[in-house]
Formats: structure tokens, sequence, C-alpha cells
């Protein structure tokens, strides 16, 4: 870590997983756990219960998600100082609680929509901070392994979410449950705050407060443009899931199944690509450190992509339905884990703050461009065309990763 080389060193860190790393595991499961309550209920509760439309829906989530792709780039510089980093970690947990839970308490479209952003912006802000704490805590041989663990915690919430959601809905009502969410959000903020205190003894004491700058001259001087190239092209073809259980369902319909009973399908389907999303997490983070390069991971992933999408473009039946779900999985899992594990093992110490930042704003804008333009291919021509659009874009991304330089050693 960068500091005055006459302050005190940081502790020699032990054993990679601690509960520290378990803590931020924890948060991210427990988090995502709450808003995913909130995200599979705010179709109904918007339409249904507000009397908004899909147009209402689609701006709420739109605007949300370029919030929070602005917000992880603000939030790159506010976290490069060590003494604010666990203040924003903490808080980012629990502005997404509070804001997520407050939506069972709106009775207009608008309030909706304001609670939300503010839930993205909080969610955008933590993330840079979480990503060093995390790197704090962590020896670099075993970082991938810890990324890893951060990872599938998120995609197992996702799963246990909407569980959630669909086992309380029928007892207590929709606004009781988004109400609910709060339990899990807080339980996040709580893990969290253990990982921020243990990390306080493995970051060297600094003199003075970071600059709040975006550096981005000099992030371009150390490589970072060649690393984002492949993650963006990885992420102008990685289509939103909304995307994936419409197709799924399609396909279903056309297997013979009823509507309805086609959707419940997708929607398990959807929770086993989570599943598969968790396990792959957790593999890519120990096929990163075994090789010290997470260039490979990415390839996989992004291979799977293509393969996953072959399946949803060719259509078929249950069977394909189902491998394509769990190719997707297997494919974000491992190139998630990747994309961070580039940032964090080839930037150096003082600028990977900003590079976080910057990744996360790559990812968000990305997934936009991606599920808009995809959309508009399959409303004017075929799902066909719109997945063909975005395996185009995975190829590019396994070609651009061949180009990333390999590793000159570790980043201090």
């Amino acid at each position: 870590m960068d500091g005055d080389p006459t302050v005190p060193a940081a502790r020699e860190r032990p054993r990679w997983l601690t509960p520290g790393v378990a803590g931020i595991g924890a948060a991210s499961f427990f988090s995502d756990a709450g808003h995913e309550m909130v995200t599979s209920l705010l179709p109904g509760f918007v339409t249904a219960i507000l009397g908004g439309g899909p147009a209402a829906l689609a701006a709420i989530d739109g605007v949300a998600d370029a919030l929070t792709g602005l917000s992880k780039l603000a939030g790159g510089p506010l976290a490069s100082d060590p003494r604010r980093r666990g203040r924003l970690a903490g808080g980012g947990y629990l502005g997404t609680a509070f804001a997520t839970a407050a939506i069972g308490l709106t009775g207009a479209i608008w309030q909706v929509a304001v609670l939300r952003a503010l839930a993205w912006v909080s969610r955008g802000l933590r993330s840079p901070a979480r990503d060093l704490v995390l790197v704090d805590l962590t020896r670099r041989e075993r970082l991938g392994h810890a990324i890893g663990l951060e990872r599938a915690g998120d995609n197992l919430g996702a799963i246990l979410g909407p569980l959630l959601a669909s086992a309380l809905v029928g007892a207590l009502g929709v606004r009781q449950t988004i109400l609910l969410s709060l339990v899990p959000g807080v339980l996040a903020a709580a893990a969290i705050t253990i990982a921020v205190r243990e990390a306080r003894g493995f970051v060297a004491s600094t003199t003075g407060r970071p600059a709040l700058r975006l550096h981005l001259r000099a992030l371009r001087r150390a490589g970072l443009a060649r690393l984002l190239a492949p993650v963006g092209c990885f992420e102008l073809g990685n289509l939103a899931a909304t995307l994936l259980i419409l197709r799924a369902t399609d396909m279903l319909i056309a297997d013979g199944r009823a509507p309805a009973d086609a959707a419940s399908m997708a929607i398990l389907l959807y929770a086993g690509h989570n599943a598969s999303a968790a396990v792959a997490a957790f593999l890519a983070g120990a096929l990163t450190d075994r090789r010290d390069d997470p260039t490979l991971t990415f390839g996989l992933g992004a291979a799977a992509y293509v393969a996953a999408y072959g399946l949803f473009g060719l259509g078929g039946g249950t069977v394909a339905a189902a491998g394509g779900f769990v190719l997707a999985g297997l494919g974000i899992g491992m190139a998630e884990t990747a994309e961070s594990a580039l940032v964090a093992l080839r930037m150096p110490a003082s600028l990977r703050g900003n590079a976080f930042g910057v990744l996360g704003l790559t990812q968000s804008a990305g997934d936009i461009g991606a599920t808009v333009v995809a959309g508009v291919l399959w409303w004017a021509f075929s799902p066909q065309v719109a997945f063909g659009y975005a395996t185009a874009w995975m190829l590019a991304s396994l070609l651009a990763i061949r180009l990333v330089p390999a590793a000159s050693g570790a980043q201090e």
C-alpha cells in the first residue's frame, strides 16, 4: 500500500478466509437478497398497485442503472482514502437497505423512482470501497479466492431474494414484504463492518488526505484502457436477465407448455442460472490464483456466453433453455470475477480505487447499451438477430483479451 515510508507498516495478512473476507461475502449475500426481494416484486407493485405501465417501470430502472455507473465512478476517488473507505462501504450498504425498503411506503410512481435511484446510487458509491477493503484484507496470491467468494455471495443472494419474496408476499402482502427487505439489508451493513474493522490492521498509516481526482491520465499510462477493452466488449454483449427469461419463456411455450407454466419454469431456470454463477465465481477465483492471471478465466466466461447465446438464438425446448441459462450463469460468474481481478492485480495501489470506479462505469454503460440495442433488434427483426448481435460482442471480447499484455509483476 502507498504511504509515508516512516510510518509503521501494515501487519502481515494471515490465511485468506478470515472473518473480514467472510464478512464481505456475507454482505454481498444479504444485500443482494434484500434488494432482489424488492426487484422481483417491483413490476407488480408499479403496475397493479400504483397504476403505472411498462414504460414507467423501464424508466425507473433505466435511470437507476445509469446513476449506478456514475456513482461507481465517483466512488473510486472517494474510496482511495483508507480513512474514508470503511464509512463509505458501511454507509452505502445502509443507504441501499433503507431506500429500498422505503419503497413499501410509497403512494406514487415518482416516489418509487426517487427511492430506487437513491438505493442504486448508494450501491454504486459503496462498490469501489468494498472492493478495496477486500484487497486490503487479502494476500495477492489468494485475491482471486476472495473475489470469487464475494461474487458467489452476490449470486446466492439473488437466488434467496425472490424465493423469500414469493414465500412472504402471500402471507403478508406486497408492501409488508418490501418493508421486510430492510432486515437482510441491515445484516449486510453489519457484515461489512466486521470486514472494515479487520482491514484497518492491514493498511499502513498515511499522512494527508488524497485529492479527489479521477487521475484518468495516470490510469491510461498504467494500462487501464487495454484492460478495459475486453471488458467493454463483454459488457456490450451482456444481456439483461429479463431478456433471457423472456426468450426462455417463448422457447418453453413453443415446447407445448401453457404460458403461465412456461413463465414459472423460466423463473426457476433463472434461479439455476444464479446457482451456476455462484459456483463458477468461486472456481474462477481459484483458477485465477493458480495462474496468477485472470485472462484465461475471462476468456472461459466469454466462451460460455457464446455457447449460451447459441442455444437461446437457435431456440428449442426445455433442455435448450436450461442449458442456455446454466452456460450464461457459468459465463457471468467467471467473467465478473476476472474483471475485478484484472483491476486488483494489474493496477498500482495508488490508482486502484479510481480504476475500480472506471470499471464500474464501463460495466453499467455496457449493460445498458447491450439490453437497449438487443431489445430494439428483437422488436424490429427477431430474437435470433438480437442474440447474434450479443454473440458478436462476446467473440470480440475473446479477441480483445488476447491483446492484454501479460502481467509484469505484482502491483504494489
